[in-house]
């Protein structure tokens, strides 16, 4: 599923972006720092009503080369500050109007640059809760003038916990596969190889999917990692619970290799011997 057009919109309207080179650089970064120059910070706003958090550069920090996004509930008193609080009505009533719920706060990064087929990978400690989307993706769409192309990793807990591995197309956004996880609290690694006539995805080196469809994501794509919640889109997610914040999404580096271009880290699924690259 695909929930992206309001940070698109406000990204494009409060950041000009550089135009996407022609060549395509190769990047690992491990998080010693948070590079500016390469990420941008969601902040100030919602995706829309189905998102019942805001977007929180203070969600977003880096410690001991680890990148954390958080999701938390604020204090009552600080309810429904952030979108406009009508002044006279109780943090309660200003709350409910704003649909913030408990004074949510959630994290995504976003690249500036726009990226071209080749693997994507993350190595990550996901959280798991009803009603909450940790994820790593590419994207883009009718924000930038695009037609939609999408390619996900996301992990949803609404009955229990499960990896979706879904692409996006103008022409065709129902391509989900879902993949029983464990709550385990363990790092693992997160490969997607996007060639133009296959997306395969892995799991530590080891395949478990791959798609072949007659239609695949063929535009250049940010990337992006986030931690999100709902109350409203229960089918999918199910429903958020305020109690079990705070969570965390534990980000240990994350990679980019243009196609054509093999092995350029020793963690890569591309330096397995049976993983090829046309």
């Amino acid at each position: 599923m695909s929930i992206r057009t309001a940070t698109a919109l406000i990204t494009t309207a409060f950041l000009v972006c550089p135009l996407a080179s022609s060549a395509q650089e190769a990047f690992f970064d491990d998080f010693e720092t948070l590079d500016r120059d390469r990420w941008f910070i969601s902040d100030g706003w919602t995706n829309g009503p189905h998102q019942n958090c805001l977007w929180s550069k203070d969600q977003v920090s880096v410690s001991d080369g680890r990148l954390n996004l958080s999701l938390t509930a604020s204090a009552p008193d600080e309810w429904g500050m952030e979108r406009g609080a009508e002044e006279g009505k109780s943090a309660e009533q200003n709350a409910q109007k704003t649909s913030d719920g408990p004074g949510l706060r959630c994290a995504e990064i976003q690249t500036n640059k726009r990226h071209d087929f080749g693997t994507f990978e993350v190595r990550m400690k996901v959280p798991y809760a009803e009603g909450m989307n940790a994820n790593m993706f590419t994207f883009i769409g009718a924000p930038q003038d695009k037609p939609h192309n999408e390619i996900d990793f996301e992990f949803l807990a609404r009955d229990e916990p499960v990896l979706q591995t879904n692409f996006h197309t103008a022409e065709s956004s129902t391509n989900e596969e879902l993949h029983p996880m464990q709550n385990d609290q363990t790092f693992r690694t997160y490969s997607f190889v996007w060639e133009p006539d296959r997306i395969r995805w892995f799991i530590d080196g080891e395949l478990i999917r791959e798609a072949t469809a007659n239609t695949l994501p063929d535009a250049r794509q940010k990337l992006y990692l986030s931690l999100w919640s709902t109350d409203q889109l229960t089918d999918w997610m199910g429903t958020f619970d305020p109690a079990t914040a705070p969570h965390s999404l534990e980000v240990d580096w994350i990679a980019y290799t243009p196609a054509g271009q093999n092995c350029a880290f020793s963690e890569s699924v591309l330096c397995k011997q049976d993983v090829s690259v046309e």
